[in-house]
Parts: C-alpha cells; structure tokens; sequence
C-alpha cells in the first residue's frame, strides 16, 4: 500500500496525470512547479509535527524497533525469502519473529498512506472508499450474529479500525490480538480517542498461541491477518479452543483462486511478490484454507469470494491506482524526510517495497488468479447452536 496525498490533491494530480502528455513544456513546468509546492506543504506538516491520527500526516518510524536498527531489521527480512519460484520464507519457525519486524516497519506507512484499517474492500456503487470499508467491516459483526454483551476476538487487530466499526454496530465487546507491540499501543490510543474503550481491548500475543481460556469468546474473526500464520492450522485450532460451543469464526483469506496456474512461471512471479511484499510466509489456495478449517474440526458453512461476488461492485485493487505525479510527490517527499534524517534509515526501502507490491497485487486483481477476501464462514459445532 503506497502513501497516499490528501484526498482533494490526489484527485487533482491523478486528473492532471490523464492530460499530462498532451500539455505544452511551459504547462509541464508548471504542473512541475505545483508538485514541488505541494510537496513542500506536506513536509511542512511533517517538520511542525501535526496530529498523527490523521492519514495524512507522515512521521515515520521503525515501530517497535530501534530507528539505528531499522535497515538492518529490513535487509534480514528481506534475506529471509528464498530466490527460487514459490518459495516463501525458507525458514517457517521465524515466521511469527518476521512478520513482527514487518509490520514495525510499516505501520506508520499503512497509517499514513491508507488508513486505520490494513485491509482492501469491494467498491460499493455510489459510496466512496470509506463507506465501502465500513460496510466491509459491518458485514463481519451481522456473519457472526454478535449481539450487546457479547465478546468476540479479533485476531491479528492491528490498529483496529475494523475493531471500532465491529463493536460500533453491534454493541459487543471486542478484544483484538495482534504480535507487535507498536501496534497494540497505537490501536488502544485510537479507541480511546474515538470513544470505543468501553467496548475493546487489545493484547499482545501470537495467534498461534493465544492466551486466553478455552470457550471464552462468542465469536471469531479474521481480516486478511491469518494468511501471516506459519500454517492455517495453528491459527485456526486456536480460534477453534477459545470460541464457545456453537459461536462462529470469519475470515477474509488471502488466498490463490481457481485461476492460478502453478505451472505459470508469470503466476508464481506475482505471488512471490505479494508475499514478499506482505510478510506472508506463503500463498495458499482457497481449497487449503477451506480444509484447513475442517481439519480442526470447524463446520465450514460458506465460503465465498467477496473480489467477485457482486456485479456491480468495483474491483478491490482500483484503489491502489495512482496517477503519475502522486507516485512522484510521494517519493519526492519520503526521499526527502529520509535525506534531512527525519525518518530511520531504510524507511525509504521499506516504502519502495510497498509501491512495488503493488503493482504486484494489481496484476493479480487483473488477472483474477489472487484474491485478498475469500470470506469463509465456520461455525464450532456444539449443543448452543444458534439461530
């Protein structure tokens, strides 16, 4: 996900960007001149420190991690990926380690270029970006049949934007797990911010290995965060013990559709980059994510993929399309808080890692071979089935 400008300029450079071949020297140079302006504007924003709760505002950091140690955390992560097709992550017990350090290094980009809710959405007719998040997330509380006084877990939280939209409309208590400790601290300042500590919590932990009792919660869900598991089977034999009898867990998945060709050397190409470019140890398929359910013992009780479930929703990667002055103004702008030292070195590294991807995840929307919400619905069997 690529830092993004505030929505009006954004929307000016991207029309701007359409027209650009066919404008005189002299409007280019202007149209230049403007880019410049603007992106001094926001560095200006950067340097007198404006309110970090706001996506627009940039200041970056290396998370839970030391900024001296920021570059070096990068060139392992980087190094921890195999060079051959579909390898993955070559070591899977530093899963859990890896994807601690990734998202420490890109947080505060996710933040300030996409948003408090690290997850795509279908784009509903009519309704903006915003709108078609919340929705997204809404559906979640309505699959779980979460009522007032409940609790339910959300795992692997984040900064828990689909956190605060879950317990919103439902009136439910929920607790988020996440395994960086930047992240924690970030989500619980925005709940209480925004009013919503009466009704979350947030832990650190690994999802793997959770710690809370068996039977405790009366539902479960997953927002693109269990594809980070080193196997489905771990996070979902979690989830499994500390659901209730009869209670249901969700999960958006990313996962490979029935159009990826294993023996398609340009298929194995983009999922490499995707998982690369997303901390994901590996890309599974929509059938091994199904299975993987069953294995521990879930009821599967729907599975659908959301990227092409309605006819007239707009594709989920159309967001990640930027004109080519927004790709300019915002690598001008990272490159420069990282020259004038105001972000750790490697930031910028981590960013072009972002940019890269996605193109990456375009071409896999494009071609239809990925999918980063195939929704699964299981349910816990037990004698307190609900209706």
């Amino acid at each position: 996900m690529a830092v993004a400008l505030p929505a009006a300029v954004t929307s000016a450079y991207e029309r701007l960007a359409g027209e650009f071949d066919k404008l005189s020297t002299t409007q280019k140079y202007a149209v230049g001149i403007a880019g410049g302006v603007t992106s001094l504007y926001l560095l200006a924003k950067v340097l007198k420190g404006s309110d970090r709760d706001k996506p627009t505002t940039l200041q970056l950091s290396g998370g839970s991690i030391d900024s001296s140690k920021v570059k070096d955390e990068f060139t392992a992560y980087a190094d921890s990926y195999g060079k051959n097709a579909g390898e993955g992550i070559t070591d899977r017990s530093k899963t859990v380690h890896l994807v601690d350090v990734f998202y420490s290094l890109v947080t505060d980009i996710y933040e300030w270029g996409w948003g408090q809710s690290f997850h795509f959405s279908p784009k509903l007719p009519n309704k903006d970006l915003k709108a078609s998040e919340a929705a997204h997330e809404a559906r979640i509380a309505a699959l779980l049949r979460l009522q007032p006084g409940q609790k339910a877990l959300d795992c692997g939280c984040g900064v828990g934007g689909p956190m605060r939209t879950v317990a919103a409309v439902s009136g439910a208590h929920i607790t988020g797990i996440t395994i960086n400790q930047y992240q924690v601290d970030r989500a619980k300042t925005h709940n209480a911010r925004q009013g919503l500590a009466p009704l979350t919590d947030v832990v650190r932990g690994d999802f793997t290995n959770m710690p809370f009792k068996e039977n405790t919660f009366d539902g479960a869900y997953a927002i693109e965060a269990t594809c980070h598991a080193p196997k489905l089977e771990q996070v979902y034999g979690e989830i499994y013990r500390v659901l209730k009898p009869g209670s249901y867990f969700v999960s958006y998945e990313w996962v490979s559709t029935q159009k990826f060709d294993v023996n398609n050397a340009e298929h194995v190409k983009i999922m490499d980059e995707i998982n690369f470019g997303n901390g994901l140890p590996e890309m599974r398929t929509w059938k091994e994510a199904e299975d993987a359910g069953k294995n521990v013992g879930f009821e599967l009780v729907m599975s659908l993929d959301l990227a092409t479930a309605s006819v007239v929703a707009g594709p989920w990667y159309e967001r990640l399309r930027m004109g080519k002055y927004t790709h300019a103004i915002n690598h001008g702008i990272v490159s420069t808080v990282d020259a004038l030292g105001l972000a750790p070195k490697g930031l910028k590294e981590v960013h072009h890692m972002l940019v890269e991807v996605a193109k990456s995840l375009i071409q896999g929307g494009e071609s239809g071979i990925f999918t980063p919400m195939h929704l699964l619905l299981f349910r816990k069997p037990g004698a307190d089935k609900k209706k």
